[in-house]
């Protein structure tokens, strides 16, 4: 891991974002590059072509260059190579094509607290970056001062399309040495004998070298309910998990747990497409 992307909108829950990124860049030696998405009102849009727009658009510009700098002066970015990028392009849209653009390994995005997270299930711009990102997206939803992930809860159902993103949450683990509590959710509806649950996961982590873990089967009335209980009684620093990419993250969240697990869960999420 080189590049963190942190994509920031110069609010607060974008800057709680980017203290976490420092930290990760320190622990792994990356550099991050901030990027403002400038997206221009539709009717300034319109009148771009006639010229009228011009000095508004340059006085936006102004102020957002004046912020990055401010931003990159921040003490906790001290000694960190950052790197900052304003462009005029609608935000998911361009924070999709600035990965790939720039070679990026992660993202580092900001969202709304517990109770303001509808956002984020409802199309926001995390929605859609988690949706489609290639590259693992980490979620944060309040300020960490001191975020070191030393123990780390991965809920999955450990099928064969889930082995290439684990390898990234294995890394990711591994760099901040810390214990991996893999977790698989029975609910009256999905329900799996002990037996046939060790057996899974058993094949699933032959193929890997994993230092510290643990393996668990965890009965709750849901899987969000049991991803939160169970992140809440191992005292998780952070909640891993995996999407399709269809609409969200659709591969554990389908109807009302996406929504659930989103507005409930106060764990930062680290989320990785399939």
């Amino acid at each position: 891991m080189k590049r963190i992307l942190v994509p920031t909108d110069f609010s607060t829950r974008a800057e709680n974002a980017l203290k976490v990124a420092a930290q990760i860049a320190r622990k792994n030696n990356c550099e991050i590059h901030l990027l403002h998405m400038l997206e221009i009102p539709s009717q300034m849009n319109d009148a771009i072509t006639g010229g009228t727009a011009i000095p508004e658009i340059m006085l936006f510009l102004q102020k957002a260059k004046e912020t990055m700098q401010y931003i990159k002066e921040k003490n906790y970015l001290e000694g960190l190579r950052t790197i900052d990028s304003i462009q005029l392009e609608k935000a998911s849209h361009g924070i999709l094509s600035f990965i790939d653009k720039e070679d990026i390994d992660l993202i580092v995005m900001g969202a709304n607290g517990i109770s303001g997270f509808e956002e984020f299930i409802l199309g926001s711009t995390t929605e859609k970056v988690v949706r489609l990102s290639p590259i693992p997206v980490i979620i944060i939803k309040e300020e960490i001062d001191n975020f070191n992930p030393g123990n780390i809860v991965f809920a999955s159902d450990f099928s064969e399309e889930i082995k290439k993103p684990f390898q990234k949450i294995l890394d990711f683990a591994n760099s901040f040495d810390a214990k991996l509590n893999l977790v698989t959710i029975c609910t009256p509806n999905s329900f799996k004998t002990t037996a046939i649950a060790n057996k899974i996961v058993k094949n699933f982590i032959s193929e890997f070298e994993i230092k510290d873990f643990t393996f668990h089967i965890y009965n709750d009335l849901n899987i969000e309910k049991g991803i939160i209980h169970f992140a809440k009684d191992t005292n998780a620093d952070l909640i891993s998990l995996c999407t399709h990419g269809r609409t969200g993250l659709s591969h554990f969240f389908t109807g009302s747990i996406s929504e659930d697990l989103a507005n409930h869960a106060a764990k930062p999420l680290f989320v990785l497409k399939i």
